[in-house]
């Protein structure tokens, strides 16, 4: 089906060009009869000329392209994604994706930040007819006609969100003739390619940074070996910093700022978007050499392990600083407690919190597990989240923006999101699936209704205990404003403490003692 769709646009661009470009030229002025029919009959002398010719005479030319000596066609993989593969002189847009659009420039790429504009000067000519079309316009309206590829694109990965997709800053591409010359001469010439995208939108909010952003960057720029420089709308210096460790694992030049540097960059080559798969996901079926999530969780690996053993040598030296008698760590802060699994708990304050954490963090060191309570802030180094969930045995974690940090875990450990009423869907979409893609263990733990805050404010027979999907389904701000801003948790132990026991078995392979996990079927507990 693919390999299909993309013959017919081959088949538009070669044998209906001379038609199409006709119209192209003269689509804003009215030309008199005598031109009409002129060019007209034209068009078809350049449509019906192959059909003189023996038919696979007309077929080499109608799949050449014009562009013979490119290895456009010949080359084409049937498995890969549109636009894929595109000659000098083009720009080639995917709107295929629900998700996002992504458009790709070859040839004099340049940018023109004023404007917000990317232009592609194009000097090609196919058999001379635009050159011959183009003599016949007048002077004057040279310049308007000079266009022969106009497209638009806002580079953020929600498209089918208009509300937030209002709020993305758009480009114009622009295909132009060059035989008249440039008119944006270059400031800036690099040898490597230009990704251009937004950090707009849900930019924040860490799922959303994750799942809209990092990973989509990763699967867009990770084949170019960080040899790409990246170019960025609605640019955040905090985004910047916050992120450098990762960048600079995918791209060995700094971000530019798209609007506020009004330099002119040139290239050769141009990508405006991101291409994105799921949710917080690297489908392997899709990536030129197979990469998976696992690929880019020890992308991240790479990226935090400098700044970590840092941290560690900070903190050896605060040992010697105060004469203390334990040893120099060797990985996390925690090995020298290594014969306890550990347990890091994601604390929430407000909406969706934990309201019986201080004993939730009793019943988990009573079972046996060493246990951290992690508190995330807007601004806490992500490398120091990463060197706690690098080396915990489980997370356990509410359902919220927050449980994108399972991205930190390795594979084999354990996560547990705790599930609060009306968010099953979005929990397992969000975060259950993609967990289990990384190779995680993943619990599931759906709360009762007595759990939630909700219980006190409801008689046990509303719709909102009794069935929350009456709620979710009339859409985002029921679900957002009955469930998860105004819901904290009380957990029931002796319920959880059945899951914690599982998670305690998966790690060392061993029941726990305590009086919680009596169950003898804690083991096939959801």
């Amino acid at each position: 089906m693919v390999h299909h769709h993309r013959y017919n646009l081959l088949k538009k661009g070669g044998d209906e060009e001379a038609g199409t470009l006709v119209f192209l030229y003269y689509r804003r002025r009215r030309p008199n009869l005598l031109s009409v029919l002129f060019l007209s009959l034209l068009s078809c002398t350049f449509i019906l000329a192959p059909h003189l010719f023996s038919a696979s005479s007309y077929l080499s030319h109608l799949c050449s392209f014009g562009v013979q000596n490119e290895g456009f066609v010949g080359n084409i993989d049937v498995n890969a994604p549109l636009c894929s593969s595109i000659p000098n002189g083009r720009i080639c847009c995917d709107r295929s994706h629900f998700r996002s659009d992504i458009c790709f420039m070859k040839g004099d790429v340049r940018t023109h930040s004023p404007s917000s504009s990317v232009f592609l000067y194009s000097s090609k000519s196919n058999n001379g007819f635009i050159s011959y079309v183009s003599s016949m316009i007048d002077d004057g309206e040279q310049e308007e006609h000079d266009e022969l590829q106009h497209e638009k694109i806002k580079p953020y990965t929600r498209k089918w969100e208009t509300s937030i997709m209002d709020t993305i800053d758009e480009l114009d591409l622009i295909s132009k003739r060059a035989n008249l010359g440039v008119h944006h001469p270059c400031n800036v010439i690099h040898n490597v390619p230009a990704v251009i995208f937004s950090t707009g939108g849900y930019t924040g909010n860490l799922y959303h940074e994750f799942n809209d952003g990092i990973m989509p960057l990763y699967i867009t720029s990770q084949h170019f070996n960080k040899k790409v420089v990246f170019f960025i709308l609605d640019y955040r210096n905090w985004w910047v910093m916050k992120y450098g460790d990762i960048i600079s694992h995918l791209s060995d030049d700094p971000v530019i700022d798209f609007v506020g540097d009004n330099r002119t960059h040139c290239f050769t080559e141009a990508i405006i978007g991101l291409r994105i798969h799921d949710e917080l996901t690297v489908d392997s079926s899709l990536m030129r050499s197979n990469e998976s999530i696992v690929d880019f969780r020890n992308l991240l690996d790479r990226a935090y392990w400098p700044r970590i053993r840092g941290l560690i040598q900070e903190e050896e030296q605060e040992t010697v600083d105060k004469k203390m008698s334990r040893s120099p760590t060797s990985g996390s802060v925690f090995d020298h407690q290594a014969r306890k699994p550990k347990l890091v708990i994601l604390s929430r304050n407000g909406s969706r919190a934990i309201m019986n954490e201080n004993s939730l963090v009793k019943t988990s060191e009573e079972m046996g597990f060493q246990v951290q309570v992690l508190r995330p802030e807007r601004t806490t180094e992500l490398a120091k989240i990463y060197r706690s969930l690098n080396s915990s045995d489980v997370m356990i974690g509410v359902h919220g923006a927050a449980m994108t940090h399972f991205l930190f875990m390795k594979p084999g450990s354990v996560l547990i999101q705790v599930i609060p009423l009306g968010t099953e869907w979005a929990a397992e979409t969000y975060y259950g699936d993609p967990a289990r893609k990384l190779g995680l263990k993943y619990i599931g733990y759906k709360i009762m209704g007595r759990e939630s805050s909700l219980f006190d404010e409801y008689d046990k027979d509303d719709p909102v205990l009794r069935n929350p999907s009456s709620f979710t389904k009339k859409g985002w701000e029921y679900t957002k404003k009955i469930y998860l801003e105004d819901q904290t948790v009380r957990l029931d132990l002796r319920r959880f403490g059945k899951r914690l026991a599982r998670a305690y078995y998966c790690i060392t392979g061993i029941h726990p003692q305590s009086s919680l996990s009596s169950d003898s079927n804690f083991n096939h507990g959801t």
